[in-house]
């Protein structure tokens, strides 16, 4: 029997913004757990609110329809990714743009393999549901925006941050990592995550920096090419 109607009372006392709050979390927790182990086709409506143990009125006090809810899994487990890699920027601010690179690496990466189920929800559910392929496009394009600024490198913007160069480095670094963590987490790079780190960040710099220096040479401050 549902949580909910065994404890009639379960809410009484709350206010009602705390109550609804509260109710939302639960359902977000339950759907990430689900989405995170069975998968999206095994995440429904009925099946949320039975694990979570609260009667299907309550889903609808807070979402619209269950891609509303699922879209509300990545956005909270993108976030918690986005922290991370603020973090690491943080740390290491003034440092060598490798050292960075790698704590951002290395943080972001333990933080989706530490718990299976983020890596599921953030590189795979989006393969089966559109509403979820949507928001994974719109999280790896506002990561590039991140990347081409220096947020994400706790540098000052490259030279010529205007050249289109530089957002196509950085949408091929932060799409091909997208791309590089699912052929790894099936298996499919023989390599332990300590050396994924390592490879990435070192990759990842050297593209950077090719980017930079053809942005720079078509900046028109920079020197005229002898003829």
């Amino acid at each position: 029997m549902p949580a909910s109607d065994a404890t009639p009372n379960r809410w009484r006392g709350i206010p009602l913004d705390e109550r609804q709050a509260e109710r939302r979390r639960i359902l977000v927790d339950t759907a990430f757990d689900l989405l995170g182990t069975i998968g999206v086709a095994g995440t429904t409506v009925r099946g949320v609110c039975e694990a979570a143990g609260l009667n299907p009125r309550y889903f609808y006090e807070s979402f619209d329809d269950l891609d509303d809810l699922l879209v509300a899994v990545f956005d909270r487990t993108a976030e918690g990714g986005l922290e991370v890699i603020l973090q690491a920027v943080a740390a290491t601010r003034g440092g060598e743009p490798l050292t960075t690179t790698r704590a951002v690496m290395d943080g972001f990466l333990r933080f989706i393999t530490d718990d299976p189920r983020r890596a599921q929800v953030l590189y795979v559910a989006g393969l089966g549901n559109e509403a979820l392929a949507r928001r994974r496009l719109d999280s790896i394009l506002g990561m590039a925006d991140l990347f081409s600024s220096g947020g994400a490198s706790g540098t000052e913007p490259p030279p010529g941050p205007g050249d289109p160069v530089v957002k196509v480095a950085a949408s091929m670094v932060v799409g091909g990592m997208s791309e590089l963590v699912i052929t790894w987490l099936e298996g499919r790079v023989d390599m332990t995550l300590d050396q994924l780190i390592d490879d990435a960040s070192i990759l990842f710099v050297a593209l950077g920096e090719a980017a930079a220096g053809v942005a720079e040479s078509r900046s028109p401050a920079a020197p005229a090419r002898r003829r």
